[in-house]
């Protein structure tokens, strides 16, 4: 199986672009609910130890439905299928360029959730334009375990976050153990209570925000994913759900630049227009880089060909 590995402002995306597995015709949905059900032996093995970690996101590359798209994708981290991925994106779009199969322009990307378009500035520079976001619900209130109260918004980007109005610690690098404990908390606190994205919809990514560190900048987020892993990267997905919040509340106006901080001081460039059905449409921007090539070989006789999973 061949791959590409590279990372957007940290985070580390693994696009599969060759072997993977057969997904059939038909719509990008349908053939990502078969990858999930059908092939999460795949995913696993892709990105777990001993060939990966869980923080890398996997990008397969697919025939796209709509002819106008240069390629379909379905993007996947060890938990299950995500339906849109900003920085995963992003990254795609530099692995396409570095395998000479785009340039500089404008493309589309068809992906499960809707296609995205991309304008690819030059070899490590994108901006995706990403599905119409919006915030489903407003200061929800939530008595977490060895938290107390804390009040956030239910938002889609892509995929549901739930969004801390500010984070009860601080946003520094070295309090990743304990903000990743207090998301996992949080989001057993949305469990427990009921509440989820629209029609049912499971958040599960939880996003704790609040004021940058840098000059310049205008917000910091920390975003637990789904795996378990922290976002390295300030979260396209959790950010365009961050600009329809401010949005909504009328703090950042169509067209106005919104600069996000990650947890290791990376950032991304936001702007949205107005949506269609009363959301707005985040552009986001970012750099990525290639980080390697390489060819995943599957020993049969490998105890963890599969991936290091627990029982």
């Amino acid at each position: 199986m061949r791959v590409i590995d590279t990372h957007t402002a940290g985070e580390p995306t693994r696009t599969i672009i060759e072997g993977g597995p057969s997904l059939g015709d038909g719509p990008l949905a349908e053939r990502a609910v078969r990858l999930e059900k059908e092939h999460s032996d795949f995913c696993k093995a892709v990105l777990l130890e001993p060939r990966g970690h869980d923080a890398v996101v996997g990008a397969l590359l697919v025939p796209p439905s709509d002819p106008d798209c240069v390629t379909g994708v379905i993007y996947f981290n060890p938990a299950g299928n995500l339906g849109m991925c900003g920085h995963a994106t992003i990254g795609l779009a530099i692995t396409l360029a570095h395998m000479g199969r785009i340039k500089p322009g404008h493309h589309k990307i068809e992906t499960p959730v809707g296609v995205v378009s991309v304008d690819l500035h030059d070899m490590n520079e994108a901006s995706v334009v990403n599905v119409e976001s919006y915030r489903h619900l407003k200061d929800v209130e939530l008595d977490v375990e060895a938290i107390g109260k804390i009040t956030g918004d239910v938002a889609w980007g892509g995929n549901w976050f739930f969004l801390t109005k500010d984070s009860p610690l601080p946003l520094d690098f070295g309090n990743i153990v304990e903000l990743t404990r207090i998301s996992n908390q949080i989001r057993s606190a949305l469990v427990a209570n009921g509440i989820t994205g629209k029609d049912g919809g499971e958040i599960d990514h939880i996003e704790l925000t609040g004021p940058a560190k840098h000059a310049g900048n205008h917000g910091r987020n920390f975003v637990l994913c789904p795996g378990g892993a922290y976002d390295r990267s300030p979260c396209g997905t959790g950010t365009s759900a961050k600009v329809a919040c401010l949005a909504e509340d009328g703090k950042l106006a169509a067209d106005e630049l919104w600069v996000q901080e990650s947890i290791i001081d990376s950032t991304y460039q936001l702007s949205y227009t107005p949506g269609r059905d009363g959301g707005v449409i985040p552009t986001v921007t970012g750099k990525a880089y290639v980080t390697a090539e390489a060819t995943l070989l599957f020993d049969p006789n490998d105890p963890y060909a599969k991936g290091i999973q627990a029982d």
